[in-house]
């Protein structure tokens, strides 16, 4: 009985599919959506930050703790980005394999070349990040080195399946080289836009428009009614296309701006999942690019 029951169920467990071997934490929904394209079936990823939750003022929670306890893997956007909560969920989850300086703690900032780096750094200048702007993700360029960074790390922690990780990471970097085609279409080289919040200054850098001025005075202050009417003074002169700004942050104030400049509100999301149809990163970049076009 016992050999008729084992040749009923051996076909069975040799055709189910292996469970996936890694367990991924991210915090962000674009680095989320970066694991699933790179570690494909062999990755199991949980991620942190809801899509249109803002980074910068999230605290610590339970579920956040007990995801990293159980992670082989934790990626990170760095730059201080989530220095509210990640440190707390580092520390309290005490698992050995994602803390700093072991392989599982995964920084995406270290593949990147950052930009707006300050030379001092006080609490007069707002919440200015001291480490350079952490937006990088409007950057394909950037993603990119993230990408390549995440498959060779991937490819360390699980040996068995290096192959697939560097293939996953070529057909990405081609899907980013047919996309790119797209995106550059949109000719914004030398247009002028004023924003919300710093948010896009990887995405002008890249594409050739400038960010001739913000409606937050300083980063993470809200504008105040004097510094509203020198802005409008200023965008009758610079005459800007634009105000840059994402659906969550920022978009009463832009919109009372448009009324009185003739400037169009052009909302860009902030993060994978963010704004319908962006539930990946080339939905998102692609919804971006259609957006500034």
């Amino acid at each position: 009985m016992r050999n008729i029951i084992l040749g009923l169920f051996l076909p069975l467990l040799l055709t189910t599919p292996a469970l996936a071997d890694m367990n991924i934490v991210a915090t962000l929904p674009w680095i989320g959506s970066l694991a699933r394209e790179i570690g494909g079936d062999q990755v199991t990823v949980t991620t942190l930050v809801k899509p249109n939750q803002d980074p910068h003022f999230l605290e610590a929670k339970p579920s956040m703790i007990i995801a990293a306890r159980k992670a082989d893997m934790i990626i990170y956007n760095g730059l201080d980005l989530e220095i509210g909560y990640l440190p707390i969920v580092l520390e309290s989850a005490r698992n050995p394999k994602i803390v700093p300086g072991k392989p599982g703690n995964f920084d995406c900032s270290r593949f990147v070349h950052v930009i707006e780096k300050p030379t001092a750094v006080d609490r007069s200048m707002g919440d200015i990040h001291p480490l350079g702007n952490p937006h990088y993700h409007f950057s394909p360029a950037n993603v990119l080195r993230v990408a390549q960074g995440m498959a060779d790390v991937l490819a360390d922690l699980d040996r068995t399946h290096v192959d697939f990780y560097r293939q996953n990471f070529k057909g990405f970097a081609a899907k980013v080289e047919a996309h790119r085609k797209q995106w550059e279409s949109v000719n914004l080289k030398g247009k002028e836009f004023v924003a919300y919040h710093r948010n896009f200054e990887y995405l002008a850098a890249e594409f050739g428009f400038r960010i001739v001025d913000y409606i937050e005075p300083k980063p993470g202050i809200p504008p105040s009614a004097s510094h509203i009417e020198n802005l409008i003074e200023d965008m009758k002169s610079d005459k800007p296309i634009g105000i840059l700004v994402t659906p969550g942050y920022g978009l009463k104030e832009s919109e009372s701006l448009s009324a009185r400049t003739g400037a169009k509100v052009v909302i860009l999301p902030q993060d994978v999942g963010a704004m319908p149809g962006t539930d990946d990163w080339f939905a998102f970049m692609d919804t971006v690019l259609a957006a500034l076009r």
